[in-house]
């Protein structure tokens, strides 16, 4: 399986870490990380994180791997995943990309966009001219430079706006010339094989249930409470897991835990649904598993065979 990639993708509680397990384990995989939240270490049972005993079983890179003032981004990932993938071949292994940020997995697969990275002195003037004249205004100067970027965003939309006008002042090339361009792979010599799960609605709710119960079994509110001890901002990235604003809601006595629990399901459920949707409409595959994944040995021979035969 010369420069082979499995990748599992799927919406959160759909099984993909025990399918990642039990394929790594047939066919001497190494698992590597593709969940946005998973690369930090303040939540690992509200995002999560493989188990101990689920790393002693088979090798798993790429996760908690940052504090959470930390921004990560779909570049840093894929600066992160390429060497990695690389060293996993090296070692005569199979390298296995697995989880449910869709954006990652269609930059590394597909290619990403030749938009660079803007200065930081550029980055801090525009900073400075949107607290100084604001969004809307922003707005109507992103319109004179780059008029088919404006009509695509809201003038509200803050950050999409500023990160338009930026690319415009340091580049002097608008960012919707920018998405013309032809899409630059990472790793072109990787040969992609996909694996959705893609189960029913209703299943994927009863799932996110369970799961979020077996979290909150597991010390997910002291997992919170330790969050809110440190008196992280709720602009960084690990206050936006799943399940730790309504949590830090009930810790800070604006809501009872029962609502907060139910809100906690409902925002996950909905997450879930996107995840959904989107694998459906925008993520191409070799194999698709239309059910949540338990170990199936029967099913596990299957994907093999189609893995054996097309990398």
């Amino acid at each position: 399986m010369k420069n082979g990639v499995i990748v599992i993708a799927g919406p959160t509680a759909s099984g993909k870490s025990q399918l990642a397990i039990d394929l790594a384990l047939a066919l001497n995989g190494v698992i590597l990380n593709a969940d946005s939240m998973q690369i930090y270490k303040e939540t690992p049972i509200l995002s999560a994180v493989p188990s101990f005993e689920d790393k002693q079983l088979v090798e798993h890179r790429l996760y908690e791997l940052y504090d959470n003032n930390f921004k990560g981004s779909v570049i840093n990932w894929l600066d992160n995943i390429v060497p990695e993938i690389k060293k996993v071949w090296q070692e005569n292994k199979i390298p296995f990309v697995v989880g449910g940020t869709g954006l990652y997995l269609d930059n590394l697969i597909n290619g990403t966009t030749p938009v660079p990275e803007t200065s930081e002195k550029v980055h801090k003037e525009t900073i400075k001219l949107l607290s100084e004249i604001g969004v809307n205004a922003l707005y109507q100067k992103l319109k004179e430079v780059d008029l088919e970027t404006a009509r695509r965003l809201s003038p509200n939309d803050t950050t999409r706006v500023r990160r338009a006008y930026e690319v415009w002042s340091d580049t002097h090339i608008p960012l919707s010339e920018w998405h013309k361009k032809q899409m630059i792979k990472k790793i072109p010599e990787a040969r992609f094989f996909v694996i959705r799960l893609l189960p029913s609605q209703a299943e994927l709710d009863e799932r996110c249930y369970l799961r979020f119960d077996k979290m909150i079994e597991k010390g997910a509110l002291k997992e919170v409470e330790t969050l809110f001890a440190k008196g992280i901002d709720n602009s960084s990235p690990s206050m936006k897991a799943l399940g730790v604003p309504e949590l830090l809601s009930y810790k800070r006595g604006e809501i009872k835990l029962d609502e907060a629990l139910s809100l906690a399901k409902l925002h996950t459920r909905q997450y879930a649904k996107r995840q959904l949707t989107w694998f459906k409409s925008k993520l191409k595959s070799n194999f698709d598993i239309c059910r949540c994944y338990q170990t199936d040995e029967n099913l596990l021979k299957n994907i093999i065979f189609n893995v054996k035969n097309q990398i």
